[in-house]
């Protein structure tokens, strides 16, 4: 029997909205392993779906950098929230994005890659020296067009292009690219609000579709539904589902009453072309790291 901490329930209860009776009974049922635990209750028909986001723990700062039809994003962390209003750690996470820039978004490439007359990775010890912090380069991401712009936007800003989260995303369109700027960070704001999982169902991975498909049938089947009705019900519940993950078929923020895919689709008269979204990356300082316990 595994041992079931408070801290286990809570986290479940957090992330599906279950009592807590039912978080520590699941947990029970699976021996503490948290996934399972979901599926579990969802399967009972106690939980929403899973989200995948992290949870966000770590400190620092999420740099983004647009240069033409060109982006990029890092993740610069600290231990403390308070470093990231630090001006010299500020000047750090800019250099940083900037060589990204220049170098790509492999994350040995830009420590090894000079900036001024040292290293990155030097200039991240010399700064660990001076604020008095552990400060790590965890993650860079990138993302360009062959024609069109890339939308960005941070949310959470301390200064312009620095914030807690970031996001790019592409816009391949032959038309305006003063328009596609402006249509691209509404997007990416959207983005950062919705946290899709891909652009379209074809982009999610086939585990997670697989995953979803056995909890719906297998909640359905414990209700004693024959199969061909569960074979509709799960075919309606993807449907439902790809409207929850996937960025072109959530309701847009800023419009709820349209796709995001129809949202764009209208703008195109006013850009100028047809708009097509290559991709989109969005970090969230420290998601996936667990805190330490203090």
């Amino acid at each position: 029997m595994a041992n079931i901490s408070a801290s286990m329930v809570k986290d479940l209860r957090e992330k599906t909205g279950a009592g807590m009776m039912d978080c520590k009974a699941a947990l029970g049922e699976t021996q503490g392993d948290m996934e399972a635990a979901v599926d579990w209750l969802r399967k009972k028909g106690l939980a929403k779906a899973a989200k995948k986001a992290g949870r966000i723990a770590a400190e620092g700062l999420i740099a983004v950098k647009v240069a033409g039809t060109k982006g990029v994003l890092v993740e610069v962390n600290s231990e403390t929230d308070f470093v990231a209003r630090n001006d010299l750690f500020q000047g750090l996470v800019k250099m940083v994005a900037q060589v990204a820039l220049d170098v790509g978004p492999d994350v040995d490439k830009i420590k090894a890659a000079k900036a001024g007359g040292a290293t990155v990775e030097h200039a991240l010890a010399e700064g660990v020296a001076t604020i008095g912090e552990n400060l790590t380069l965890r993650r860079a991401g990138a993302l360009s067009v062959s024609q069109g712009a890339i939308g960005s936007y941070v949310h959470s800003s301390v200064v312009d292009g620095l914030g807690k989260i970031g996001v790019l995303v592409g816009l391949e369109s032959p038309g305006k690219s003063d328009e596609l700027t402006a249509l691209g960070r509404l997007v990416a704001m959207h983005v950062a609000a919705s946290n899709p999982q891909a652009v379209d169902p074809s982009g999610l991975d086939p585990a997670v579709v697989a995953r979803e498909k056995d909890v719906l049938a297998d909640k359905f089947r414990q209700q004693g539904k024959p199969d061909n009705v569960i074979a509709k019900i799960v075919e309606s519940g993807l449907k439902t589902f790809y409207k929850e993950a996937c960025l072109l078929e959530q309701p847009y923020i800023h419009d709820p009453a349209k796709s995001v895919a129809q949202a764009l689709k209208e703008a195109e008269g006013k850009v100028g072309g047809p708009i097509k979204v290559t991709g989109f990356v969005r970090f969230a300082v420290g998601e996936g790291i667990e805190r330490q316990e203090q």
